[in-house]
């Protein structure tokens, strides 16, 4: 088990004391490089900054060159997340040109890493990429994938702000990619994030789509909610600058309602239900038509829960959407009915309760012919998954159905 912030702060406090400066300066700059990085990753900038300063002091003085190299690295980074940008930028370059000398390639390329954000936040684009090729050469794929992919989208998105759409394509392709490879999620999302407003640059909105997908589809809503809600509003201009309104307002509709989305993702996704109206009754069943079977799953999953977040008018509307699909939709009711329960018993209990009991209650206000087409449907579909599930299933329909008046049967 990983020691706690605070117990790591306490030792590394502790080892300072032990290790007195003038006594024994390399393990007192040693500690402070430590003490320096636990300092920076908690956002005590202040403190942070001064222990890397005394660490990169002492290992100067003693002919520590690498050593000094890394804490002024250290110290870079502390500036930078300061605002300090132009002392930032002269403690990485430093931090680059002595790692560089120490033979020490990985270490280098940090270090532009680090300088090419520099360089990318004080607005020099083109110096920014430069210095972030750099970084990509330094950074073996093989050993470290993560930051090399890193150091790609980094690239990537500083050709993007300089003008260069298909450089920037070029890098953010192979930054998706090698994230996907390192098992690194929200790198590939942020990747692909990346990637989807380069084709957008290019003026390729369909491609985009593709993008913005997968970057949707790398940030869970239950655990990435804000980079779920970018993504979503992000597909859902890809969506329509490719004429696609149907599915454009469904994602708009999904980033609005995503927990802790940022102003501007909600302000884009406002605007464009300002300028394609709220989505329609039959948009649902024309976007289930135009996907594939796993893009199907994931529409369902995502509608699903956003639904079992909204207040009970919105969730019962949104039942009828879903009870109206399977006699709308092109796709066999018994399928859309298996692809709407999978995503179901998928939610936690009392979200599936809510949601068939929504559905229960949109039943009541449908015409007969639709909801016997429903009820059929489900019945079928629910046969179709595995015993433990179809009795949970059963057991949840019938419940409700009793709340409800509505007159079955679901067992």
């Amino acid at each position: 088990m990983a020691a706690a912030p605070d117990d790591v702060l306490d030792e590394l406090r502790g080892r300072l004391e032990r290790y007195d400066a003038h006594r024994h300066p390399l393990q007192h700059a040693t500690v402070q490089f430590h003490l320096g990085g636990v300092l920076l990753a908690q956002g005590a900038l202040d403190a942070a900054e001064e222990a890397f300063t005394t660490a990169a002091g002492l290992f100067g003085l003693r002919g520590a060159r690498p050593e000094q190299a890394k804490a002024l690295n250290g110290l870079g980074a502390t500036l930078r997340a300061a605002g300090r940008l132009d002392v930032a930028e002269r403690a990485l370059e430093h931090a680059a040109a002595g790692l560089a000398a120490a033979g020490l390639p990985l270490d280098e390329g940090a270090a532009l890493y680090n300088l090419g954000l520099v360089m990318r936040e004080g607005g020099r684009a083109e110096a920014a990429a430069r210095v972030l090729e750099r970084a990509v050469e330094r950074l073996d794929e093989r050993r470290v994938p993560a930051q090399a992919a890193a150091a790609l989208r980094e690239l990537g998105a500083a050709r993007l702000d300089a003008g260069d759409a298909d450089g920037a394509e070029a890098a953010l392709e192979a930054a998706v990619e090698l994230s996907e490879r390192a098992g690194d999620a929200p790198g590939r999302a942020a990747a692909a994030n990346a990637l989807g407003l380069a084709r957008l640059a290019g003026g390729r909105p369909e491609a985009a789509t593709e993008a913005f997908a997968v970057a949707v589809a790398s940030s869970p809503r239950a655990l990435r909610p804000d980079a779920f809600a970018m993504a979503k509003a992000n597909l859902a201009l890809a969506l329509e600058r490719a004429g696609d309104a149907p599915r454009a307002r469904l994602a708009a509709r999904q980033a609005l309602a995503a927990p802790g989305a940022a102003e501007p993702v909600r302000a884009q996704a406002a605007e464009l239900i300002r300028r394609l109206g709220v989505p329609q009754a039959e948009d649902l069943g024309t976007a289930l038509d135009a996907a594939g079977d796993l893009a199907a799953e994931q529409l369902a999953r995502e509608e699903l829960l956003r639904s079992a977040d909204a207040g009970d008018d919105a969730r019962r509307s949104d039942a009828a959407e879903w009870v109206a699909v399977h006699a709308r939709a092109r796709r066999d009711p018994t399928d859309v009915a298996q692809i709407w329960l999978g995503a179901l018993l998928e939610l936690p209990s009392d979200a599936l309760d809510r949601l068939v009991a929504s559905a229960m209650q949109a039943l009541a206000a449908t015409d007969a012919d639709t909801a016997e087409t429903f009820r059929e449907a489900v019945r079928r579909a629910m046969a179709r998954f595995h015993i433990p599930q179809w009795m949970r299933l059963q057991d949840v329909f019938a419940q409700a159905a009793l709340d409800h008046g509505d007159p079955g049967p679901w067992r």
